[in-house]
């Protein structure tokens, strides 16, 4: 029996344009940790490349919009992450999955065009594409308790943006 179109769909979702963002996203997560440069760096360093020599590949919009959201608020995504941990701590995690976990938990709280159980399928499909055979469940029930409390920070961070003066009324 053959597949139908239908039912090879799922297997190309791999292959969207927000799925290579996200991988090349980790890749310079992971990069920088490891050379311990600062990813905004990385990532203007990648971006310029791409504009000088036409064999790199131009860093797409939404890989820099998760690079920059986890640079800016790395210290609550990572002790968010922290405080799910048990009996780990975030330093012990591979960090391959540091990054996946990072990029995910940033797009649970701030990316409010990607529904929560897309964030974190998305963070499972890497880790079964990038780690190792335990992390793809690993990163599953990390996330599993974080999606509980991504509505009540995605509602504390619209709550404070709508009572902020326009940058005109600012004194």
């Amino acid at each position: 029996m053959t597949d139908s179109p239908a039912d090879k769909k799922g297997s190309f979702k791999k292959l969207g344009a927000r799925h290579k963002a996200r991988r090349r996203a980790v890749d310079l997560l992971f990069e920088a940790e490891a050379r311990d440069v600062d990813v905004s760096d990385l990532l203007a360093e990648r971006a310029d490349l791409a504009t000088r020599d036409q064999s790199v590949a131009p860093v797409h919009a939404y890989t820099s919009v998760l690079v920059e959201g986890v640079a800016d608020d790395l210290d609550r995504v990572d002790g968010t992450i922290e405080g799910y941990l048990q009996d780990w701590t975030l330093s012990r995690l591979p960090a391959v999955d540091r990054a996946i976990l990072r990029i995910a938990v940033w797009e649970l709280f701030h990316a409010t065009d990607v529904p929560p159980v897309v964030a974190v399928d998305e963070a499972v499909e890497l880790a079964k594409e990038l780690s190792t055979d335990d992390s793809p469940s690993f990163v599953n029930g990390v996330l599993g308790q974080v999606v509980q409390v991504a509505p009540q920070v995605r509602a504390a961070a619209a709550a404070t943006r709508a009572t902020r003066p326009a940058p005109e009324d600012r004194s």
